[in-house]
C-alpha cells in the first residue's frame, strides 16, 4: 500500500524559518502553533525520505533504511510513520513478518485517530509487550575507559574538564576530544591565521554566538565549543561527518554543497574526526534547533 507523500515548497520553508525566529515575541499559544508547524514539516520530510527508500523513488530501494527512518518518525510521534512501519511488519515488506510488532505500531497510530491503523489492528492480534529497540531513547556513546590521546599533565587536565562538561551539553566526551586534538592539539593558547582561538579554535563570530567572553580561558572555550557541537548535532540530526564538516567549514558550506564540501582541508578534517570518534552517528536533542532544510536532499545524495 502506497501512501501520499506530503511536500513543502522552498518558499513555504523560507517563510517558516522567519516565523520561528519571531516566535519568541508571540503570545504562548501562537508560538506553540509555530513550533507545531515546524515539527509537522520536519516529520513530513522524514516520512517522505522513508517512503522514497521503501518504494525506490529516486533512490535504490532500501527497506532496512526505510524501516529505520519510519521508526525515527514513529518515535517522534508521527502517526503516519507508525502506520507505515506497522504495514511493513504486517506484510513482511523488506523486514521479517511480525504481527505482534505490526500491532504495536498500529496501536500507536490508532491512539492518534489513524483510521487505517484502527482497521488493521483487528487483523494482527495483540501488540508486542516489549518496546522495539528503535523506539527507545538513544543513549550517549560509551565514554572510553582509557585515554584515546597522549596524556601529558596539561592534556590530562583538559580531558578531565571535558569529561566533566561534555555531558551537560549532551555531547560525547570522545567527540569533543577528537575536535580538540584536531583543532589545537590541547593548546589552550592556540591562535590560527584565521583568528580561531583556544582549545576548540573558536572564531570571534562563534564566540559571540555562544557567549564566550574569554576564548583563551579553557572552561569558557570548551563551553562555547560544546554548545556549538550540540547545535550542529541537532541541525544535522547526529550525522558526525556533516557536523565535523560544518565545524571546519561552516554549516552554510555543508548546505550549499549538500554534504561535505569538496575542500581538501575539510575532507581531511572529517576523516580525522571520524577516525578518532569511531562512530558515524551521535545522539542529538531535537529541541535545540530545527534540522537543516537540506538534510533530506543530503541523505538522498548519500544513498545514491
Amino acid at each position: 500500500m502506497k501512501l501520499p507523500v506530503h511536500s513543502f515548497s522552498t518558499a513555504r520553508r523560507t517563510l517558516l524559518v522567519g516565523a520561528i525566529a519571531l516566535a519568541a515575541t508571540l503570545p504562548v499559544a501562537a508560538a506553540d502553533a509555530v513550533r507545531s508547524e515546524a515539527e509537522a514539516e520536519r516529520l513530513a520530510a522524514l516520512r517522505k525520505e522513508a517512503q522514497s527508500y521503501e518504494h525506490g523513488e529516486g533512490v535504490p530501494k532500501d527497506y532496512a533504511r526505510a524501516a529505520r527512518l519510519y521508526c525515527d518518525g514513529a518515535r517522534l510521534g508521527d502517526a503516519e510513520a507508525q502506520f507505515n512501519l506497522g504495514w511493513m511488519y504486517a506484510n513482511g515488506r523488506g523486514v521479517e513478518r511480525d504481527d505482534a510488532r505490526a500491532a504495536y505500531f498500529f496501536a500507536l497510530a490508532a491512539k492518534q485517530g489513524h483510521q487505517h491503523a484502527e482497521r488493521m489492528s483487528r487483523f494482527v492480534g495483540s501488540p508486542a509487550t516489549t518496546t522495539p529497540e528503535c523506539m527507545r531513547p538513544p543513549e550517549m556513546p560509551e565514554i572510553p575507559t582509557e585515554p584515546v590521546l597522549p596524556s601529558s599533565e596539561a592534556q590530562k587536565k583538559v580531558i578531565s574538564l571535558v569529561n566533566q562538561l561534555a555531558p551537560e551539553y549532551g555531547v560525547s566526551p570522545r567527540l569533543a576530544l577528537a575536535v580538540i586534538q584536531t583543532e589545537s592539539n590541547f593548546n589552550t593558547q592556540a591562535l590560527s591565521n584565521k583568528n580561531a582561538q583556544g582549545l576548540m579554535q573558536l572564531i570571534p563570530d562563534t564566540s559571540a554566538r555562544f557567549n564566550v567572553k574569554k576564548p583563551f580561558d579553557p572552561e569558557q572555550n570548551l563551553r562555547g565549543g560544546l554548545a556549538y557541537l550540540r547545535w550542529l548535532l541537532a541541525y544535522f540530526e547526529g550525522d558526525v561527518s556533516l557536523v565535523a564538516a560544518a565545524y571546519n567549514a561552516g554549516e552554510g558550506a555543508v548546505n550549499r554543497y549538500r554534504g561535505v564540501p569538496p575542500y581538501a582541508e575539510t575532507r581531511g578534517y572529517v576523516k580525522r574526526i571520524i577516525s578518532l570518534f569511531r562512530r558515524d552517528d551521535h545522539p542529538y536533542d531535537a529541541r535545540i534547533t530545527n534540522p537543516s532544510p537540506e538534510l533530506p536532499r543530503i541523505r538522498l545524495l548519500k544513498g545514491s
